[in-house]
């Protein structure tokens, strides 16, 4: 028997949209199992970056998605090392934002398939963007006086 075809994605998955599902779905279509490595909100910290939903909530949504067998938490760099050796990854994906940053890990794993998709048309970063407009201050300050009202 043929052995499975592991695929290992990476990233923070935060106000899952459109866009990740379709890099989950394309993902999975690459093998027999996809395993999603789902940045922490302390690694997220250390990178600068701030996600809108916990981990917890993160890792709730993304292990309701058929596409995805497993989630492991990603709590250092180090970590895409430690999941692809123990995992026996075939190929490792990630947007490709990131074109060209884990090429590196071809030298420790030189039969690993390392891959960058193409992003979405929708973004986290633009979602919260959108949703700071139309909830801005103003707006607020409307919806409190309807509520008000009733």
């Amino acid at each position: 028997m043929d052995k499975e075809k592991v695929v290992l994605v990476a990233g923070t998955f935060d106000i899952l949209h459109e866009s990740h599902v379709n890099m989950l779905r394309n993902a999975k279509n690459l093998g027999s199992k996809l395993i999603v490595m789902l940045s922490t909100d302390e690694f997220n910290a250390g990178k600068g970056k701030k996600a809108f939903q916990d981990y917890d909530t993160r890792k709730y949504v993304l292990e309701s998605i058929r596409y995805v067998d497993l989630v492991v938490p990603e709590q250092s760099w180090n970590d895409k090392s430690l999941y692809i050796d123990m995992f026996d990854v075939d190929i490792f994906a990630m947007g490709d934002d990131w074109k060209g940053k884990f090429d590196f890990l071809k030298e420790e794993f030189p039969n690993l398939k390392i891959m960058y998709f193409p992003r979405g048309k929708i973004s986290s970063s633009n979602i919260k963007q959108e949703i700071g407009r139309l909830y801005s201050s103003d707006d607020v300050g409307l919806s409190k006086e309807k509520e008000s009202e009733h």
